[in-house]
C-alpha cells in the first residue's frame, strides 16, 4: 500500500485501523531463545529527526515506512517499537503480522524544548495498548536533579509501570541520569550513572513483574547489569564511528546473560551505506545466532 492509500484509509475509512488491530496474528513476546530484536521508530514524535549529520534524516514519512517495512520483512526481527500514527500506518501495510508491537507513550518532552525533562505522556496509554492488542508500552525516563519536571515524570512512569503490570503487558523503561547543559540536555552514560538510574527505574509502580528496561551499551556493562534482575534490551543509539565497531560492541554485549535483545533505530534504518537489509541482518544474526537471512519482498512498501 502506497501513500496516499494509507491517506485515503485515514480520510474515508478510519474504522478500518480499529478493525485491523482486532485482526492481527499476534505471537508470544519471546521467542523459543528467548531473545528479542525490536526496530525502534518513536523519534520524530519527539522532534528528534536527525541521523549523524543529516538534521532531517526522518523527515519523509513515506521513506521512513519503506526503511520500516524493509526492516520487518527480514528474519530475526521480532517487532517494532513506536508511536499511534507510525504503528497504524504499518499495521495497515501488513507489516506487524506475527509481530511485536510496543507503543511509545511519552513523547512531550520534545528535542531542545525548555520543558523537554518535563517528558509528558502524550501518546500511547496502557488502555490503548490493551485495547489495541499490543504487546506493552515504552517509557523514556530522564531523571535531572536539577529539574523539578523530572518529578512529573517519574510520578507518570511509575502509573503506567502500574497500569501496565495489572494488564499483563510489558512496561519497557529506558532510564538515563540527566544533566542539562548550556540549555540542552545530555545523558550521563559512565557505568556508575547508568547504575543510579537503574536502580531508580526499577523501583518504580506497585509491581515490578511485568517491567523490563531499555538500557545504553557502556563501559563496565557487567556491573551495570549487575544492578538489576529486570530483563534487558539494549539501546543501539545513534552510532557516529564506524559500524563494525557498533557491531562488535553489541557482539560482546549480547554475550552477557542478563542481556535479552537490542532496541535499535538509527543505526539499522539509516546505516551509511543505505542498506537496510544488510544493517539488519547482522544485528539479527547477532541477537538469534541461528537465524539465517533469507531476502524477501518487505509487505506493504509505500513506493
Amino acid at each position: 500500500m502506497d501513500a496516499a492509500g494509507l491517506t485515503e484509509i485515514r480520510a474515508r475509512e478510519p474504522e478500518r485501523i480499529g478493525r485491523a488491530w482486532q485482526k492481527r496474528a499476534r505471537r508470544p513476546l519471546c521467542g523459543e531463545d528467548g531473545r528479542l530484536l525490536l526496530v525502534a521508530a518513536d523519534h520524530p514524535a519527539r522532534a528528534a529527526l536527525g541521523v549523524r549529520g543529516d538534521h532531517r534524516a526522518m523527515a519523509s514519512r513515506t521513506d521512513l515506512l519503506d526503511r520500516l517495512a524493509t526492516a520487518l520483512s527480514r528474519p530475526g526481527v521480532d517487532g517494532v517499537l513506536g508511536t499511534p500514527d507510525l504503528l497504524e500506518d504499518l499495521l495497515l501495510m501488513g507489516a506487524l503480522e506475527d509481530k511485536v508491537a510496543i507503543g511509545s507513550m511519552n513523547r512531550g518532552g520534545l528535542h531542545g524544548a525548555v520543558f523537554e525533562l518535563d517528558d509528558r505522556f502524550t501518546a500511547c496509554t496502557p488502555r490503548s495498548i490493551a485495547a489495541q492488542g499490543l504487546d506493552g508500552g515504552k517509557a523514556l525516563t530522564r531523571i535531572c536533579l536539577d529539574d523539578p519536571g523530572t518529578a512529573a515524570t517519574l510520578a507518570a512512569t511509575a502509573a503506567a509501570v502500574t497500569d501496565l503490570a495489572e494488564l499483563g503487558l510489558m512496561a519497557l523503561v529506558e532510564p538515563f541520569l540527566s544533566v542539562r547543559e548550556g540549555g540542552r540536555v545530555r545523558n550521563l552514560l559512565d557505568p556508575d550513572s547508568v547504575i543510579t538510574s537503574i536502580a531508580v527505574a526499577a523501583g518504580l509502580g506497585a509491581s515490578s513483574a511485568h517491567t523490563w528496561l531499555k538500557l545504553p551499551v557502556v563501559d563496565q556493562l557487567d556491573r551495570v547489569l549487575d544492578a538489576t534482575t529486570l530483563p534487558t534490551l539494549l539501546l543501539g543509539g545513534d552510532p557516529q564511528g564506524d559500524p563494525h565497531d557498533t557491531y562488535e560492541g553489541w557482539r560482546a554485549a549480547l554475550a552477557l546473560p542478563a542481556v535479552r535483545g537490542l532496541v535499535v533505530g538509527r543505526a539499522l534504518l539509516y546505516p551509511p551505506d543505505g542498506d537496510v537489509a544488510a544493517a539488519v541482518d547482522i544485528a539479527a544474526g547477532l541477537v538469534h545466532p541461528a537465524a539465517r537471512p533469507a531476502a524477501r519482498t518487505a509487505p506493504g512498501s509505500t513506493r
